[in-house]
């Protein structure tokens, strides 16, 4: 028997992956091959999409951007393959934790997930105290992957030591950033990689439930998320008595409504409690007083799903990645105009000039690279010159940027910036919660200014006004939303200014 893998990934499937799919079942039917069919996650070349794995007696050889009419020549043995899918750069140059499994396994076989080195931290998990999981995760130097970067394990022991009967788990999978699509494609692809985090975090917090809150335009991520849970159930992977351990911990999926402000943690809970999503003034912080009141963690998909790694091999093992107080990996994704776009997870360290012209290939439309937004819509522009940066949070914040969740965005020469900062300003409008002033309103008193700006009307006068308005949208603004909009505004000011000359005076 072979074993072929054609990706269940939305991504795939949107490029035709179940039309592939079909077209292998009716060609081994029709000659009476025995074939077995795994609909497996994206190995996260997005560009090879629809990639189909044969299974050889020498490992899984891939082949690249497949139709239906490919398929009798790769069963046939008559097509040119890539080679071998684990020895492609791509993957070689990558350090796979969070997706380790994505890509490899069956999403929802229980058995694969086991025999792929699955429920190995949570077992180690509930053989300790408590407190000793905790610490694990804070030596390890896991920091949220959400964005913020706070410390994980510094939010977990404020949770444990909050006296409660009632704690709560909550994971951020609204991932609403531009650029962004890991926390989907975990989802897809390894379901019991975060559900077995979110249950550690559960053991070591003492919280007895979890939610998972997902965006709505993510509903095969729901669909298959929803499925394995169920698996993990009954298998005892969640329910009263998990691994045994005496504890409980019960998980639910919820979906949210399409708001981009609820992928900020207080107004996703908000939003859990059937509330519109509206930020919530700190303190109180959620892992005191958060979801019902009640002391929770709120991490993102992608801090969560690291959590059964640090578990299963050590904090030192984490901690040796990365560098600085950055450690461990980052799952990048590279979006935009790009080449070869997806999923890049690596040590913290990289340059990003070497991720997005080596690996990425620089633009697709073949024209130079004129700036780079890392960290969704409210990342700062960063032009081709400085792309030398390291991936690292401090070397971020130093060079006034940010990381964010690991959502790249590429741009070639034709880009105007000027255009850019309007859109920054005009999104924030748009997705305000409207509960602060700063953000509310200084969002749309923002586009008029760089429309004043481009039109040439008292240029000297409204740049400066359009300064002002950016540091007061920095200071005053109740939570990132509208504090971080003046990031790539004040960016595409500083490296790009020709771009907010009047149509007149450039041309």
């Amino acid at each position: 028997m072979t074993t072929i893998y054609v990706p269940r990934d939305s991504a795939a499937c949107s490029v035709g992956a179940d039309a592939v799919a079909a077209a292998v079942t009716a060609y081994a039917e029709a000659h009476g091959l025995d074939i077995r069919l795994v609909r497996n996650g994206s190995r996260g070349m997005l560009w090879l999409e629809p990639l189909v794995e044969v299974v050889t007696d020498n490992g899984r050889v891939g082949y690249g951007s497949v139709t239906p009419q490919d398929v009798p020549a790769i069963l046939g043995g008559e097509a040119e393959s890539l080679g071998l899918v684990e020895e492609l750069p791509w993957l070689v140059a990558q350090n796979r934790l969070c997706f380790q499994r994505v890509g490899v396994t069956d999403p929802l076989s229980a058995d694969d997930y086991l025999a792929h080195g699955g429920m190995a931290g949570l077992r180690k998990a509930v053989q300790m105290a408590k407190a000793d999981v905790v610490a694990q995760v804070t030596e390890s130097g896991l920091r949220g992957r959400g964005g913020a970067g706070f410390p994980a394990g510094i939010k977990w022991k404020t949770v444990l030591d909050t006296p409660g009967q009632l704690k709560f788990v909550c994971c951020n999978a609204d991932e609403g950033d531009s650029g962004t699509f890991a926390d989907r494609m975990l989802i897809e692809g390894d379901p019991f990689g975060l559900i077995e985090g979110m249950t550690i975090a559960g053991y070591a917090t003492a919280a007895t439930e979890g939610y998972v809150y997902v965006r709505s335009e993510y509903p095969d991520a729901v669909r298959t998320l929803r499925q394995a849970i169920e698996i993990a159930y009954a298998r005892g992977w969640l329910g009263h008595d998990v691994l045994g351990s005496g504890h409980r911990f019960d998980l639910y999926v919820r979906v949210g409504a399409g708001a981009y402000i609820c992928g900020e943690e207080t107004s996703m809970l908000d939003s859990l409690e059937g509330k519109r999503g509206m930020v919530r003034a700190k303190p109180p912080i959620p892992a005191i007083t958060g979801l019902f009141g009640k002391p929770t963690v709120v991490n993102n998909v992608l801090t969560l799903a690291s959590v059964p790694a640090i578990l299963a091999d050590g904090a030192a093992a984490y901690a040796a990645l990365g560098m600085g107080r950055s450690r461990g990996t980052q799952v990048f994704q590279l979006a935009g105009n790009i080449a070869r776009g997806g999923v890049f997870e690596t040590a913290f360290g990289m340059s990003l000039g070497t991720l997005v012209n080596d690996f990425g290939g620089g633009t697709r439309s073949g024209r130079p690279v004129r700036a780079v937004q890392v960290g969704g819509p409210l990342g700062a522009y960063l032009p081709a010159d400085g792309l030398d940066i390291p991936l690292d949070y401090e070397a971020f914040a130093a060079a006034k940027a940010m990381l964010g969740h690991g959502g790249i965005v590429v741009f070639d020469d034709t880009v105007d910036m000027a255009a850019m900062a309007r859109f920054a300003m005009e999104f924030c409008a748009e997705e305000s919660c409207g509960k602060c002033t700063p953000c509310r309103v200084g969002s749309v008193r923002g586009v008029e200014t760089i429309d004043k700006i481009v039109a040439g009307q008292d240029t000297d006068t409204n740049l400066a006004l359009l300064n002002d308005l950016c540091e007061l949208m920095t200071d005053g603004s109740l939570c990132a939303m509208g504090g971080l909009t003046p990031n790539p505004v004040l960016s595409a000011l500083r490296h790009f200014p020709d771009d907010f000359a009047s149509q007149e005076t450039r041309s």
